[in-house]
């Protein structure tokens, strides 16, 4: 187990650093000057120079990347100079660093991984991401809850009911569902509900989960701007829910124990919830945290046509800016919390069937 535990944890670590590279060097291509969009179109080469430097632009791609995955890592090695200043830092706030080791000209030291700041707006990419990763939880955790219970609710009915017509509707509807894109659906269902039938449902197309005020001094707390972006986000693991619970359940009500149920005088209905659903829902339970892990990397879109304030907004916003340390830290952790999560649910998996250790 040891042995299964240390292989998903180094394919995890795999990833990151795949995921890493490849957002870091597709970045470097695309056409545009970040030192320019941060300066002014009006600016002298002198000064777009000092920008580079100071941001580090006028390194080579590879010397760029490599200070950046140093700056990730929570151990590093610097030179004796900035060895003596760190240990001043130190002095001031023990937190920020430690030296380990002194090799010479420079020294081993201990660290806290640093995302860095963003060009544009000089602020710590970390508290940036701190005040949108919250609301793209949210996000992601309603749309996946409404997910889950209509989805089970509608699964189990149409397993229930068992009408061909029935089963087809509910095919034809999951299949939609499962191919119709974000955007589109998005802009599709923010154009319905929040323009055209405005009047009758009260919701607006853009807002996020606090109000501000006209002055700035208060905020109150509007549930129902969470309504949309919830069910739009929520509609491609509704679909995967719904078939799931439907085929699994059909399945469950053809063993023994359910005929024996029958024979006993249970009513259909006490034998879906009380027998067939609970022994159903483990391939429910599987696509459901899959899927919570993904819907925090499909928010993107969908929070920008709704204009929720997470991280997908960021990311679009430092792609238009060309802020790479913004765009860098959200693609980032994204990407870590879709690997614990993927992690996490192989251990389980290995805890509870111990042939998936032996395959792997």
């Amino acid at each position: 187990m040891a042995n299964f535990i240390f292989k998903r944890l180094f394919y995890g670590i795999l990833v990151f650093f795949g995921v890493l590279t490849v957002v870091f060097f597709l970045f470097t291509i695309l056409p545009g000057d970040p030192a320019r969009m941060m300066a002014g179109q009006q600016v002298d080469e002198a000064t777009l120079r000092a920008i580079r430097s100071e941001m580090g632009l006028d390194k080579p791609v590879w010397a760029q990347y490599g200070h950046y995955v140093t700056d990730l890592l929570p151990v590093g090695i610097v030179e004796a100079n900035d060895c003596a200043e760190n240990e001043k830092i130190t002095e001031q706030k023990p937190s920020k660093i430690f030296r380990l080791l002194h090799l010479g000209h420079s020294c081993l030291v201990l660290k806290i991984p640093s995302l860095r700041t963003s060009w544009q707006s000089r602020r710590e990419v970390t508290s940036i991401l701190a005040d949108a990763l919250p609301k793209t939880l949210i996000l992601a955790f309603v749309s996946i809850i409404f997910a889950m219970f209509c989805g089970v609710a509608l699964g189990a009915v149409v397993a229930a009911v068992d009408k061909e017509w029935l089963n087809r509707a509910v095919l034809v509807v999951t299949v939609f569902g499962m191919s119709l894109p974000s955007f589109f659906a998005a802009v599709l269902i923010a154009w319905i509900f929040a323009f055209l039938l405005a009047d009758y449902t009260g919701l607006s197309m853009f807002g996020s989960l606090y109000s501000v005020d006209h002055y700035g001094l208060g905020s109150q707390l509007e549930l129902k701007n969470i309504i949309l972006p919830a069910f739009t986000l929520g509609i491609r693991p509704l679909a995967i829910v719904t078939e799931l619970t439907r085929s699994s359940v059909r399945e469950v009500l053809a063993h023994d124990f359910v005929r024996t149920a029958k024979a006993k005088g249970l009513k259909n209905r006490q034998i879906i919830w009380r027998h067939a659903l609970r022994n159903a829902l483990n391939p429910v339970v599987t696509a459901v945290s899959g899927w919570f892990a993904s819907l925090l990397a499909g928010a993107v879109f969908v929070e920008y046509v709704f204009d929720w304030k997470g991280i997908g907004v960021v990311i679009v916003d430092a792609l238009e800016k060309f802020d790479l340390p913004v765009l860098m830290g959200a693609v980032l952790i994204i990407a870590v919390m879709l690997i614990i999560i993927n992690t996490f649910v192989d251990i389980v998996y290995g805890i509870l069937d111990p042939r998936i250790r032996i395959r792997t």
